[in-house]
């Protein structure tokens, strides 16, 4: 009987040892389950909400609300505007002092400028400056007025509020997920799940911050207008009396020097020929004089009287 009760009680005893293992097994699965199915949670819940508005079941209700949201919306539209215009003025100069006063008038600023000098000696250049949007209009007209002729003028518009508003909900979608990985990073007890979270945390981090870089970009371009002027200066240049050119006693001493240069340059080379031909002129010389004296010779005696022979 007792051996019995021995035998009972061992096969309790490892029935329980057992079962505690089990559920220690299972609890231990379970938390590294829970980051997963959690995660996965989350993610569904970023896509439902980013998708939130192509879920909607009654298309009427849809087309509804967004003809209410366009209407409400439509004075807070996110519009970039950008102009190019090429004027025509008296002064180039005159014409940048003036833009520079304005831009400070309006509270812009100028980006970039470029200048240079025509064959006419006229000045023509580019000028790109950024006003604020409110500004625009009134910049624009105040330069208008201020030039003798515009010769092209464009004003370009670029809406950009769906991306914005697309931005700002991915933006929050983003945020939830990064706030409910910092939660499961304080629950992590095991490295190796707070390596996992701290990686898809850096990656969720990143995107959040290419989002506000892109919409802080926006901003600036939506609340500052871009605008490109190029500038020519209409001049008819006069010439001047060519006074200082005339230089009359310089060019006469000029003259002078370049007539007394070439008479001492022709007597050098007759000088030098002389100089250099006297062997040949000295023979030259004899054969003459001996020519000379010989044809003398012969005249006289042809102009001789002849001689009278008597017998």
């Amino acid at each position: 009987m007792k051996r019995w009760m021995f035998i009972i009680c061992s096969f309790l005893l490892a029935m329980v040892i057992g079962g505690c293992s089990n559920i220690s097994s299972e609890d231990s699965q379970a938390g590294q389950a829970n980051y997963a199915s959690e995660s996965d949670a989350v993610e569904e819940k970023t896509v439902e909400t980013e998708n939130k508005a192509e879920l909607t079941s009654d298309p009427a209700e849809q087309k509804e609300t967004e003809t209410n949201s366009q209407v409400t919306n439509m004075s807070d539209r996110m519009v970039i505007y950008t102009a190019n215009l090429s004027i025509q003025v008296n002064s180039y100069t005159e014409a940048i002092s003036s833009i520079q006063q304005e831009l400070q008038t309006n509270n812009g600023y100028m980006v970039s400028t470029n200048s240079y000098s025509v064959e006419d000696e006229s000045m023509e250049g580019t000028i790109t400056v950024r006003i604020p949007q409110e500004n625009f209009q009134e910049f624009l007209k105040t330069v208008e007025n201020e030039s003798i002729k515009v010769i092209d003028e464009s004003i370009n518009g670029q809406d950009v509020t769906e991306e914005y508003v697309d931005l700002e909900s991915r933006l929050k979608s983003k945020q939830v997920v990064e706030k409910r990985l910092l939660e499961f990073m304080e629950k992590a007890e095991k490295t190796e799940d707070l390596l996992k979270i701290s990686n898809d945390l850096a990656a969720v981090q990143e995107e959040i911050e290419q989002i506000k870089g892109r919409m802080n970009y926006l901003d600036n371009q939506v609340s500052l207008a871009t605008i490109t002027i190029h500038i020519q200066e209409s001049k008819v240049n006069v010439p001047d009396l060519e006074n200082n050119d005339l230089n009359t006693w310089n060019e006469t001493k000029k003259q002078f020097m370049e007539t007394l240069n070439f008479v001492i340059r022709a007597i050098s080379s007759v000088i030098v020929f002389i100089v250099g031909s006297i062997p040949v002129l000295i023979v030259l010389g004899g054969i003459l004089i001996v020519i000379w004296f010989i044809l003398k010779r012969k005249r006289r005696q042809q102009e001789a009287p002849p001689e009278n022979t008597e017998e």
